[in-house]
């Protein structure tokens, strides 16, 4: 480490007077930082007994009347959340970005962007979540930066640039490539830069030691502000071999371990990867600790929408290591599915049944904001995944979420599902997700326990037991449209939630109605 920090300090100095000669100004995230530790007061291994909710800022809350949301509007919300059960906070990148939309392509990795508010009111939400028993984890991009960047910007405009090796770059096009944006090189006044989502944001080259070191030194700007973790964006990207192999490469992990190599020396802090193309390897590996589950929400909402556990589903809970995995039923990227009410036909009763299947599995729930009030957008966008970034459906007439004008179109189901109009409904999607949650809270085998799979292929109903300690569980969840008989293991079984109240528990069998959802809890063994 002491080796990088000197290449560091080295392309620092020849950079500064290069730079005072072009009248360049240096960024703030090359200044090293130290390790300062400090305690959050959360449970060691919180992040397992956490449910996370996925958070869009701009979405989230207004509270100046601009219509974007911001941190003071976020902090705001915190009893809400709370209220709701949420135990940890995933932020949508909040940094000064070229895009001033997604984020994404960002421009300054230790700052917050002036639309969403200050440092100072970032250390407010930290301070005041953790004072609630609640965690904050950040979205980090490590794969690429803007084209606006200063270091890339002075590697693009200089050939001679300290920072060239920074980025990655041919001086004629190759060819034969083709990335998640298409063709991955794009030209400049200085040859061709390789960027794998679009020519506005250019790949970081972390084979350099210094470039490593210097996002390590941007992780400790926030943790050092107290901080629980990191989700990793594109972790699949991070280093490429060539036209062939430019994704999931060995490499990955090892950067990917020196990153938590660092998050352990902080203590009780939690990453989790982006890694579409290999989400079981990253979550297996030591590398990364976490990965979210893609795939499994697919084969969720199939079951759902075909009335029958898929195979799929049956395979992936049997092929993956589920418990160290972020799970969800969607976020905001357009690949991972519309939004659940779009993929369901807006069905209550299979919206609760795919909620019921989420929070009661194994792994690491995810709720993306407004899912829990079933919000939907259907207005025209320049983007699709636009279409899963509006703002949050606070009231029926969108004054929750600002004053002024919303930055992008209102769900256009906002009049019946929204926050005011659900909470005083007891069969509420929103009270659904409450009483799930709350229930995984208090019942430890939902949240850590071993998973026994008791389904096979094409069956009607997932049915699976949850084991903790003394504490065994059985989770019925009836995809069907018609009722369904379910054998029960020995034992004697009580209910301890269900989505209604027409359940049969006798003779050793279950009777759940169709696209309904039972918990019992053994008693005693026969």
């Amino acid at each position: 480490m002491a080796g990088i920090k000197k290449m560091v300090g080295g392309a620092l100095a020849a950079v500064a007077c290069m730079s005072a000669m072009a009248g360049a100004t240096l960024p703030a995230d090359l200044t090293s930082q130290p390790i300062e530790r400090h305690d959050s007061g959360l449970a060691p291994d919180w992040p397992r007994h956490s449910v996370f909710m996925e958070i869009l800022v701009r979405a989230y809350q207004d509270s100046d009347g601009d219509g974007i949301g911001d941190l003071p509007g976020l902090t705001r919300r915190l009893d809400y959340l709370k209220s709701l059960g949420i135990g940890a906070l995933w932020l949508s990148p909040i940094y000064p970005s070229a895009d001033h939309d997604h984020g994404y392509a960002v421009s300054d990795y230790r700052n917050v962007a002036p639309e969403f508010g200050t440092l100072a009111d970032f250390d407010t939400l930290i301070a005041e979540a953790h004072r609630r028993g609640m965690a904050v984890i950040l979205d980090y991009v490590m794969n690429h930066s803007a084209d606006t960047h200063p270091l890339f910007a002075h590697a693009r405009d200089h050939a001679d640039s300290p920072w060239r090796d920074w980025f990655i770059w041919s001086k004629d096009k190759p060819s034969g490539w083709t990335t998640y944006g298409g063709d991955p090189w794009h030209p400049s006044i200085s040859g061709y830069y390789y960027g794998a989502f679009s020519a506005n944001m250019p790949d970081w080259n972390l084979r350099h030691p210094a470039v490593l070191a210097f996002h390590l030194d941007n992780l400790k700007f926030w943790l050092n502000r107290g901080v629980d973790g990191f989700r990793f964006d594109a972790v699949g990207a991070l280093v490429e071999n060539g036209p062939l192999a430019w994704e999931n490469q060995p490499e990955n992990h090892q950067i990917m371990a020196q990153v938590r190599g660092l998050l352990d020396q902080y203590g009780k802090r939690f990453m989790v990867a982006e890694a579409p193309g290999a989400p079981a390897e990253f979550a297996a590996a030591d590398s990364a600790g976490s990965a979210f589950a893609f795939g499994l929400q697919t084969q969720i909402i199939k079951s759902v929408q075909l009335g029958r556990v898929q195979a799929g589903l049956i395979d992936y809970l049997k092929q993956n290591p589920l418990a160290r995995m972020g799970t969800f039923l969607s976020n905001h990227d357009s690949f991972a599915g519309a939004r659940v009410f779009q993929q369901l036909d807006g069905d209550p009763a299979g919206y609760k049944l795919a909620a019921a299947t989420l929070l009661t599995l194994p792994g690491i729930p995810f709720v993306y904001y407004g899912e829990e009030v079933g919000q939907s957008f259907s207005e025209p966008v320049q983007e699709e995944d636009q279409r899963l970034r509006g703002p949050m459906s606070w009231d029926a007439d969108g004054r929750g979420f600002s004053a002024g004008r919303p930055f992008r179109p209102l769900a256009d189901n906002r009049a019946h599902y929204n926050v005011d109009a659900e909470s005083v409904r007891a069969d509420s999607l929103l009270n659904t997700y409450r009483m799930l949650i709350h229930l995984r809270q208090r019942q430890p085998a939902l949240a850590v326990g071993d998973f026994e799979l008791l389904s096979r292929d094409d069956d009607d109903a997932l049915v699976f037991a949850r084991s903790q300690a003394d504490s065994r569980l059985l989770v019925a969840l009836n995809y069907a449209p018609h009722p369904v008989a379910i054998a029960l293991p020995a034992g004697s079984w009580q209910v301890l939630a269900a989505s209604g109240a027409e359940q049969g528990l006798h003779d050793g069998e279950i009777r759940l109605p169709g696209q309904q959802w039972l918990i019992l809890q053994r008693t005693a063994v026969r």
